[in-house]
């Protein structure tokens, strides 16, 4: 199935078009920048009403030009800034023959139209993408480590990669194993109970992962925990909701030493195997900080400063680092009624207003909470070489939401 994304009407003809057409290799010049640019075939090109393309073409993508239709063999390297920058690119209908024009694309050989002014020009991409897939990420026999994946967003990113064909080592305290939905093309799976803070625990976990799948490609570097609490709590001091060295401790230990801990320990065998993907978990509080989460968004805050300083160090190592910012998402078995208690307590508000804070333009403005599996799209797109140049930065996946 195609979908048309582009569609223009053709404006003017160059008056060695003919010529070109007689010789099956008509150069097709989608605006007016084009013809300044390259002035020596400004009579062989045919300009169009100045719509801008605004989307990469691909091989396999088809070209509509005077009623004929041409499949694309051949993409030249530039095609795609062309596209973005200047809104032009070459068409060549010689059938993929010849040197391949930066900007230019080669179509299969068919009797080329009598193209006339008037005439529609439209391309279609090959197929409709609905969702993220194995074929179109490359993920298949790959193999990413998901920690904290018994439950919520961990477990979600964990049946993405299973659902692109991936294997997947799943690590969680956790000492029940947990299910995860297979079909036809899913890849395999181990559960390896992992204490992120201990390193003998990682190194256990590495090396059970090395055993059964060999080359680790992605870690996703998600345990954390989270626990509501305020540095000063002037109704109650040195109470159940005002921080505390255990509670710093736990904190710190899983979403700082934990993060830390894992990365080093899988870093090693990328760099032994020739390079991989880092994706740390940080949380939209840890770019904007958090009423009543001080701590754990001051954790979230340095994992955002492990992926920028090991994007420094691991890039020449072939080793990608990446972070994602999650929001506010929708309710899991992690958002216990306690967590939500002691939330409120520390924002002065009921619990009620704080549900209702969840689906609230005033603090997200797409008015809902995010789904786990729109973090999950976001980690396997990342674990791919389609996101090959996207290195030491965290994207935000909350919806918009950046203060509160």
């Amino acid at each position: 199935m195609s979908t048309k994304y582009y569609t223009t009407t053709v404006k003017e003809i160059g008056g060695q078009v003919a010529d070109f057409i007689a010789a099956a290799k008509m150069i097709v010049m989608f605006d007016e920048e084009m013809s300044r640019t390259l002035p020596e075939l400004r009579d062989a090109c045919v300009l169009h009403e100045g719509a801008t393309l605004t989307d990469t073409i691909k091989v396999g993508d088809t070209l509509k030009i005077g009623g004929a239709e041409f499949k694309i063999l051949k993409v030249g390297d530039q095609v795609q800034r062309n596209c973005m920058n200047l809104g032009h690119f070459t068409i060549k209908f010689d059938g993929g023959e010849g040197d391949l024009l930066e900007g230019s694309i080669h179509v299969e050989d068919k009797p080329i139209p009598d193209v006339k002014v008037g005439d529609e020009i439209s391309m279609s991409k090959a197929e409709v993408i609905t969702s993220v897939d194995g074929t179109w990420l490359g993920l298949k026999g790959k193999t990413a480590i998901v920690t904290g994946a018994a439950s919520g967003i961990g477990k979600a990113v964990a049946q993405a990669f299973l659902d692109n064909g991936a294997n997947v080592v799943v690590c969680d305290l956790n000492p029940n194993e947990p299910s995860f939905d297979k079909h036809e093309g899913s890849g395999e799976f181990i559960y390896v109970v992992t204490d992120v803070t201990n390193a003998d625990s990682v190194n256990a976990m590495v090396a059970a992962a090395k055993k059964k799948f060999g080359k680790l490609d992605v870690l996703v570097n998600n345990a954390g925990i989270n626990i509501p609490c305020l540095l000063i709590d002037p109704k109650d001091p040195h109470g159940k909701f005002e921080l505390n060295d255990k509670v710093y401790d736990k904190v710190t230990g899983v979403n700082i030493k934990g993060v830390y801990l894992v990365a080093q320990a899988v870093g090693h065998e990328m760099i032994k195997d020739g390079g991989g993907v880092i994706i740390n978990m940080s949380s939209e509080s840890g770019l904007e900080g958090s009423e009543g989460q001080s701590i754990y968004a001051a954790t979230k805050n340095a994992v955002n400063s492990f992926t920028r300083s090991w994007a420094k160090e691991l890039g020449k190592h072939n080793i990608r680092v990446v972070g994602l910012a999650p929001g506010i998402m929708e309710a899991t078995g992690l958002r216990t009624l306690a967590y939500e208690e002691a939330l409120a307590y520390t924002r002065g508000i009921t619990i009620d207003d704080l549900r209702k804070g969840y689906s609230s333009t005033k603090t997200t403005p797409l008015g809902r909470s995010g789904k786990l599996t729109e973090v999950a799209d976001t980690a396997v797109f990342l674990a791919s070489d389609r996101a090959s140049y996207i290195h030491g930065v965290t994207l935000n996946v909350a919806g918009g939401k950046t203060r509160g």
